[in-house]
């Protein structure tokens, strides 16, 4: 079969789940006990170099299900399409599913059926990375400017970004990325970490890890706040306490709070100078994000990981309502749409520090700040990435942290793809994990 025949011929979903919340890994205000999952999804194709894409959706435990059965129901968008095409323009299936009028009713660009998009996307951009034989940042990165414009969906955006001012924005950033590259793969991108700030955590591991942290090299450590204040007070006091004064720390509420509250939460924490406070109230909440920030500077505002699309984006954007843009490689319409808010973000001059906390999001979303650094913004200031220390050794390129610093990929692809053993450990409810798990509850319960 020659090469301009290959077809994609499978959309493989899988839904993987891990035990997290048995160790509180992840806990916090809003989510005590989640169950890091990923709706998984393979691409399959006919050509002759047996090459696949890897993408998937996050989610955090019960659920899952409904995110896979919204992949599948992208299937017959998929199976069939040339191979060579896709991966020369995968903004075209980008745009027929987002433009699904039955599927799009489920959104309109948000929620389960934007993320499904958002896993399909990304094994697409995952594929076509491998066949160029080149890891997905760098695929970007030595990208033409005009070809990046094609792949976005401008609509609704051109009021905050033109096509026009995009294709300026990438032209610009193009100068010195060879330089930048070099760089970016010697040094590394700045990474933060959260791993000591789980909410479940007691005070003696809080301090044992973000002791460890500092001796790492990180420079920022995150905690996870807004479940009680006295509590939030000594917490912070430990940590702060633990790491010096050099140190930044960032608080994360997780959309616990209403407006006031977070105002009043924020300023009481104020006397540990945090660095940033994340996600004060409903991500949906433009105008009250606007208000934390003006109330509570100069603590930053940050959010974006539960934030819909490219419009909502905008709209914090131009509201002058955060500090800090936040993306997630999950949550949005995948690689595509990420693109569009790099932009939106460099237009603005807001820094871009990616949500990176749950199975897989580190390794995908080291991608797009490489990227971002390479050939868009051109700068690592006041940029960091986050990273927690579980679940990477189920992929087959898993993150590399040195010296607090993530070193840039080089395998080919997005790092989606996740081990054979561990999905076949970890499928949920037959996988060997839980299929034995789930006999020993019903014994138990016997």
């Amino acid at each position: 079969m020659s090469p301009t025949a290959a077809r994609i011929t499978a959309v493989d979903t899988h839904d993987i789940r891990f035990p997290t919340s048995r160790e509180l890994d992840g806990s916090d205000a809003m989510n005590p006990d989640p169950d890091y999952s990923a709706a998984y999804v393979v691409l399959r194709t006919d050509a002759a170099d047996g090459i696949e894409g890897h993408g998937f959706s996050f989610t955090i435990g019960r659920g899952n299900d409904v995110q896979v059965a919204a992949i599948d129901a992208l299937r017959a968008h998929v199976v069939g399409r040339s191979v060579d095409a896709l991966c020369a323009d995968p903004g075209t299936l980008f745009r027929d599913l987002i433009g699904d009028s039955q599927l799009r009713w489920l959104g309109p660009e948000k929620g389960v059926m934007h993320m499904a998009i958002g896993a399909v996307v990304n094994a697409v951009w995952d594929l076509a990375a491998k066949r160029a034989a080149k890891p997905l940042w760098q695929f970007l990165a030595d990208a033409e400017p005009a070809w990046l414009v094609d792949q976005i969906d401008f609509r609704y955006i051109t009021d905050a970004l033109t096509p026009e001012e995009a294709l300026e924005l990438l032209r610009r950033g193009r100068r010195g990325a060879a330089e930048r590259a070099a760089r970016l793969r010697e040094k590394g991108f700045p990474a933060y970490t959260t791993s000591p700030g789980w909410l479940g955590y007691d005070d003696e591991k809080l301090t044992r890890l973000a002791t460890q942290a500092v001796a790492d090299g990180f420079t920022q450590i995150k905690l996870k706040v807004g479940a009680d204040l006295a509590d939030d007070t000594r917490r912070c006091r430990v940590a702060r306490s633990a790491v010096g004064p050099g140190i930044r720390i960032a608080i994360d509420a997780n959309q616990r709070w209403n407006v006031a509250e977070a105002i009043t939460w924020t300023k009481a924490l104020a006397e540990f100078d945090p660095y940033w406070i994340e996600e004060p109230t409903s991500p949906d909440d433009i105008l009250g994000h606007a208000a934390v920030r003006r109330a509570v500077a100069p603590v930053k505002v940050a959010t974006g990981e539960h934030v819909q699309n490219r419009i909502v984006f905008k709209q914090l954007l131009q509201a002058g309502a955060i500090d800090i843009l936040q993306i997630d490689a999950a949550r949005v319409g995948g690689v595509n749409e990420n693109l569009a808010i790099l932009l939106l973000a460099a237009k603005f001059g807001v820094p871009v520090c990616p949500h990176a906390g749950g199975v897989g999001l580190c390794e995908l979303v080291q991608h797009l700040s490489m990227f971002d650094f390479v050939a868009l913004s051109g700068t690592t200031d006041d940029r960091v990435i986050e990273y927690v220390d579980h679940l990477h050794d189920h992929f087959l390129d898993p993150v590399v942290i040195r010296e607090g610093h993530y070193t840039a990929p080089a395998a080919p692809g997005f790092s989606a793809t996740m081990r054979p053993e561990s999905i076949a450990r970890y499928t949920y409810p037959g996988g060997t994990f839980w299929a034995a798990d789930l006999a020993q509850q019903k014994g138990e319960a016997a």
